[in-house]
């Protein structure tokens, strides 16, 4: 991937943080389930990271034609969701 710019490292960041909650709720799922706002925030994350991923594959896409990766947007979840890495 090379050097990553400033806000690609900020986007890896954000994924490590919502990777960590979701492991930490996934956990506890196993153990005694999630209440309603938990699977609430889960399902939140779960399209949070759609988001993430898909802007950095649009960030690299852009760096790698020579464009400016700034110009990579956030697109909906519902655009996202589901994705393939």
């Amino acid at each position: 991937m090379g050097d990553m710019d400033e806000t690609s490292k900020e986007v890896h960041e954000h994924i490590d943080e919502l990777v960590a909650r979701e492991h930490a709720l996934r956990d506890a799922q196993v153990g005694k389930g999630l209440d309603p706002q938990e699977q609430r925030e889960l399902k939140s994350i779960e399209g949070q990271l759609d988001q993430a991923w898909d802007l950095l594959r649009q960030r690299n896409a852009l760096a790698e034609q020579h464009e400016d990766p700034s110009a990579a947007s956030e697109r909906p979840v519902g655009e996202v969701e589901g994705y393939l890495n």
